[in-house]
């Protein structure tokens, strides 16, 4: 075993703090990684203070991870110690369910192996994620980085995007299609940039006119302020796709009016009760749908890595300070960043566990 360093939670009330732990020797299948960067998800913060439910502690999050091969197992055919590489929200699945055949190994039929929080599918310790110093996974759970991709900015596409980017390809977005994204935060701001690569007409609702110009820098082609009864009057059935990005108890029933008859409406960031509830007429007369989508599968993300290299879309990030991972969160907690903090791994070197 290697010894690792990181940040952890040990509680849902406490603040984040140094840990040192063992990572496994690496496995035949199995690649070490030297992490350089790791993104900061809302998934990370709500983790950590056990919002779902299902935390177990000490934990160390992240899953949006960059770094560069260490080691290899002697059945490891991809990969070779230099190699730039990521790791996103997954590690593991059965991989023998027809939904990891399919290659959507997001939804394996027996439930994936989260990259941290879960228990490991061979030996039933937990996983511990990104914000460490190193990592140790599976061949088939590491992505090749494109060449001349910016490493940093990459992190969160393994998980903002690749969140937004699955569902649009899943329901053909493409040229002549008009698409609405609903909120303007980390996964928001891809979704405009990966509709537009993909030839859709994009537009950004947001309930605050403060992001109208904000919108507009990031390449959307039109803003609708959904507070503003007009501005929504003037869009109703005119969409063919909304892409709602916003993770807490909205009203879509304002948006589902926007869509056009077959029109659907794909949920993307909300984990809790629809509330308040969908009026069924919205649905019925119009045949319009209320579909969900999780991440992508590993071969649909580096598709997107591709993508992304190929057509230079970058997230827009903010580096943080592993030392300032819990003013990180506060910040985050308060939408105060733009649109996603990266951890610089480097600042971990001199932390004391």
């Amino acid at each position: 075993m290697s010894q690792a360093k990181s940040y952890a939670a040990f509680s849902a009330e406490k603040p984040l703090a140094p840990f040192t732990f063992d990572r496994r020797e690496p496995r035949p299948d199995d690649v070490a990684i030297e992490i350089l960067y790791c993104g900061v998800c809302h998934s990370d913060l709500h983790f950590a203070r056990n919002d779902w439910g299902m935390s177990q502690y000490p934990v160390v999050p992240g899953h949006e991870i960059v770094g560069r091969v260490t080691a290899v197992g002697s059945d490891v055919s991809r990969f070779k110690a230099g190699d730039l590489v990521g790791v996103g929200c997954m590690v593991d699945s059965c991989r023998t369910c027809s939904a990891c055949k399919d290659g959507v190994e997001q939804y394996c039929l027996e439930g994936f192996t989260m990259t941290y929080g879960s228990p490991d599918r061979q030996d039933g310790t937990l996983t511990q994620g990104g914000y460490s110093d190193s990592i140790v996974v599976s061949e088939h759970f590491v992505l090749q980085m494109p060449d001349g991709i910016d490493l940093a900015s990459a992190a969160p596409i393994l998980c903002a995007g690749i969140t937004t980017y699955s569902p649009l390809k899943h329901h053909g977005v493409g040229k002549g299609h008009k698409v609405g994204i609903i909120g303007m935060g980390g996964l928001g701001h891809m979704g405009v940039k990966l509709a537009k690569a993909l030839g859709a007409e994009v537009t950004v609702f947001t309930r605050s006119e403060a992001k109208v110009e904000e919108a507009k820098r990031n390449g959307t082609d039109h803003v609708v302020v959904s507070s503003d009864q007009a501005q929504m009057d003037a869009v109703a059935e005119t969409f063919d796709f909304m892409l709602d990005t916003v993770p807490v108890q909205h009203d879509l029933n304002p948006y589902l009016t926007s869509l056009k008859y077959d029109g659907t409406h794909i949920l993307v960031g909300l984990l809790e009760p629809i509330e308040p509830a969908i009026e069924a007429f919205n649905l019925v007369f119009k045949r319009r749908v209320v579909a969900g989508s999780l991440i992508g599968g590993i071969a649909e993300t580096e598709e997107l890595l591709k993508l992304c290299a190929e057509q230079n879309i970058t997230c827009d990030i903010e580096m943080l300070d592993i030392n300032k991972i819990n003013e990180g969160f506060e910040r985050m907690e308060k939408g105060d960043v733009r649109y996603r903090f990266v951890i610089d791994m480097a600042t971990l070197k001199d932390t004391a566990a």
